[in-house]
């Protein structure tokens, strides 16, 4: 086991390592200047005299050759120093600190949330095969699946906001400050970034229910005369799960993905909207940290998946 986690462990240091190799260059590709864009945005740059320009070059280290200002960002990342934001004149590092935990209220919310329903639901929808029930989780699990998570953004934001006036439409409070507004700001983002995952969920779940109950050792507890709960709990829910857990280290790159678009929808304060206004902004070292802590993120939580099968399937062995 520990031999297999220190071998995956070195495989997301490549993969870490070329995410960041191939963002730094790429962004440098498009046309435009950050520091110039910022300028122009901020100050009267016909009126600033050249030396202040190259100045503000040096600082931000962008006079110098593409190669160099890679090395120069890993020798700084492997310091613990994310760089300089010009566009928000502070440390990326007191950027992200303060932009992740919202991303992670929000998303780990929507996780968690999604999970749980999608289980119950598949599981029913299963053990009740080509019912009302199983009909009913089929067309609503498709529609879920199919409807774009900003569509369903509008929608929420047009009735329970506008009309209803039940919800507030934009905003982020922490539950630190006030629990219950905090909770009213979560529901339509929450709803967003849950119910594509509970739809697929339940129907993972339907699906691997249905191939479960068919195995052998399963007719043989019906056998029996064991009872439909303990043939459920014991024989059939928790070997059904193990493809839902591949399901979920997916989930969770969808959750900083579907972070960019709910978080501009509903003006919360997150890394996704930070991404989204740095690449506008082409405000460099912020979206290279922003993909660093995305891989980072997402290599550890599909090493825990992985890991996690051996608890599901004892057949698993990690050699």
């Amino acid at each position: 086991m520990l031999s297999y986690i220190v071998r995956r462990l070195l495989w997301g240091l490549v993969i870490i390592w070329l995410v960041t190799l191939i963002v730094f260059f790429v962004i440098r590709l498009l046309p435009g200047d950050p520091l110039l864009i910022y300028l122009a945005q901020n100050q009267d740059i016909n009126s600033m005299p050249r030396e202040q320009i190259d100045a503000l070059y040096r600082e931000y280290g962008l006079d110098k050759p593409i190669l160099v200002q890679y090395a120069n960002w890993v020798f700084n990342l492997l310091r613990g120093d994310l760089g300089l934001s010009i566009t928000y004149r502070q440390n990326v590092g007191k950027l992200m600190l303060e932009r992740l935990p919202v991303t992670l209220h929000v998303g780990m919310t929507g996780f968690i949330v999604s999970l749980v329903p999608g289980v119950l639901v598949g599981l029913i929808a299963a053990m009740r095969r080509a019912s009302w029930i199983d009909n009913v989780v089929t067309i609503i699990s498709y529609t879920g699946i199919a409807i774009p998570v900003f569509w369903l953004a509008y929608i929420l934001i047009y009735v329970f906001g506008l009309r209803l006036k039940w919800l507030p439409i934009a905003g982020y409070v922490s539950p630190f400050e006030d629990f219950w507004l905090s909770t009213k700001h979560l529901i339509m983002p929450v709803i967003c970034i849950s119910l594509p995952g509970i739809a697929a969920t339940a129907r993972q779940m339907r699906s691997s229910v249905l191939e479960i109950a068919s195995q052998d050792y399963v007719r043989t507890a019906w056998s029996k005369g064991l009872a439909e709960k303990a043939v459920v709990c014991r024989h059939i829910l928790k070997n059904s799960l193990i493809p839902i857990i591949t399901l979920l280290g997916m989930r969770i790159g969808f959750i900083f993905g579907g972070s960019v678009i709910v978080e501009n929808i509903f003006a919360i304060p997150g890394m996704g909207r930070l991404l989204v206004g740095s690449i506008f902004a082409q405000d460099y070292v912020v979206i290279q940290a922003n993909a660093l802590i995305m891989a980072v993120i997402i290599i550890l939580s599909n090493l825990l998946v992985d890991i996690s099968y051996g608890w599901f399937d004892p057949r698993i062995r990690y050699d």
